[in-house]
């Protein structure tokens, strides 16, 4: 049996941190993952899903993670039920994420960013994005 589900889509809002009684950390926080079509109407639709994380991971993605930033979540679906105060049994279908990948860096850190003051010189990539002179006897075919 499988139960694994790949996501990716922005942050609804801010991760909120919580801890157990027993002090596990665990963050929940949703998804928007975008539909792959769109409505009668020509619009995107997108489903809001709930994500949760647990101990290290979470406290990383509460650390991390802001509202609108682009996230890659890998983990299962888990359902969950329990009694509300009305007597109902109520059932919640969330992600246990087991892995989270940062997609974009965070609109603060885009403007703060310093470039590197020296530059590795055995690395024959690192010009700035500028075209990088070969020779032709040094190209493999």
């Amino acid at each position: 049996m499988l139960n694994r589900v790949i996501l990716i889509g922005r942050l609804t809002k801010d991760p909120e941190l919580r801890y157990t009684p027993s002090g596990v950390a665990v963050t929940q926080f949703t998804l928007a993952v975008d539909r792959p079509f769109t409505s009668q109407g020509g619009e995107r639709e997108a489903d809001f899903l709930p994500i949760v994380t647990w101990r290290q991971l979470a406290e990383t993605c509460a650390n991390y993670l802001k509202k609108g930033r682009l996230t890659a979540v890998e983990g299962r679906v888990q359902v969950r039920n329990y009694e509300n105060n009305e007597g109902k049994r109520v059932y919640v279908t969330e992600i246990v994420a087991d892995n989270v990948r940062f997609l974009e860096s965070s609109k603060n850190d885009s403007g703060s960013r310093q470039q590197p003051s020296t530059r590795n010189n055995n690395d024959p990539f690192s010009d700035d994005g500028k075209p990088i002179d070969i020779a032709d006897e040094d190209l493999p075919f």
